[in-house]
């Protein structure tokens, strides 16, 4: 019997209670905010340098996915965090959405900057949280929802974003960063407006609307942990000057203008080397994820 049941039955027959009171729960917040060149960075805020050239660049977008929140106990075990449940956080899946739509930024007004949830009392010293959307999660009722290979239009918010979508098959952007560049991106037959960063799954097999799985060689979902954060004075900085620190964001040699996480892109291996990924060769699996080392993602206050 449940041990919940069974301290209501001792206590409705006035028998002596000796159930411990039930986990107590603490609400926590995680707070996310961008920087570039050493200073917080909005849609309508003046060009920053970055890249190699320093290249004076705008914001277009700036949001991600993360999921598998989870805070690390003093000695070192980690426990999930459990979201609240709204328009930006389904499942264990949260939107950081940090365009506002002002300037040059194409998204919408609506922003979200703090992850927040549940976690049983105690003391924490950490946090871990993996960028990406995982393939799917289960719910209180014991159901398992697919996530990253699921239609939008049929999806609860906010993975039901088309914006964020890639096609299908290979699910959705997990990171999608876009820069306006002064002066635009060269390319060899042309000049484009904008430098992307479009993270995602690829290698990916296996149609979800046949009921078919999805199994995907590069799965691309950064693990990020910090072994000391405090949420009640830190956040979480998406530092875009080290995102960009190897890439020259007024060129492109090939591909898309920018890094759309093919192998055979020219400006992905910059990019995949300040996320911590690794980049497949020839279609070779990549490992599963390990916690990444990285500068892109930081504490600061």
């Amino acid at each position: 019997m449940h041990r919940g049941i069974l301290c209501g039955l001792l206590a409705s027959a006035l028998l002596p209670l000796a159930c411990p009171a039930e986990e107590s729960a603490s609400k926590i917040g995680i707070d996310f905010a961008l920087t570039a060149a050493g200073q917080p960075w909005t849609c309508s805020a003046p060009p920053a340098p970055l890249g190699r050239g320093q290249a004076p660049s705008r914001l277009r977008d700036a949001r991600f996915y993360v999921h598998d929140i989870r805070l690390i106990r003093h000695d070192g075990a980690s426990v999930a965090l459990r979201l609240a449940q709204n328009e930006w956080q389904y499942l264990d899946v949260a939107l950081i959405d940090l365009e506002d739509g002002q300037g040059g930024c194409v998204g919408n007004r609506g922003q979200h900057a703090r992850v927040t949830g549940e976690v049983p009392a105690g003391d924490y010293r950490g946090l871990q949280f993996t960028v990406g959307v995982p393939v799917s999660s289960t719910t209180a009722d014991g159901r398992v929802v697919p996530l990253n290979h699921s239609n939008t239009e049929q999806i609860a918010a906010p993975l039901d974003i088309q914006a964020m979508a890639w096609n299908w098959q290979a699910g959705r952007k997990f990171m999608k960063v876009e820069l306006l560049p002064e002066g635009g991106v060269v390319r060899a037959e042309d000049t484009v407006k904008v430098w992307t960063v479009h993270l995602g799954s690829t290698g990916c097999v296996g149609n979800p609307a046949n009921g078919e799985i999805v199994a995907c060689s590069s799965p691309n979902r950064i693990v990020v942990r910090f072994d000391d954060f405090d949420p009640a004075r830190q956040r979480v900085l998406f530092d875009l000057s080290a995102l960009f620190e190897g890439s020259d964001v007024g060129r492109d040699q090939g591909g898309a203008a920018g890094c759309m996480s093919s192998p055979q892109d020219p400006e992905c291996p910059a990019i995949f080397r300040q996320l911590g990924l690794p980049l497949a060769v020839d279609g070779a699996p990549v490992a599963a994820p390990t916690p990444a080392t990285t500068s892109v993602f930081r504490v600061g206050s």
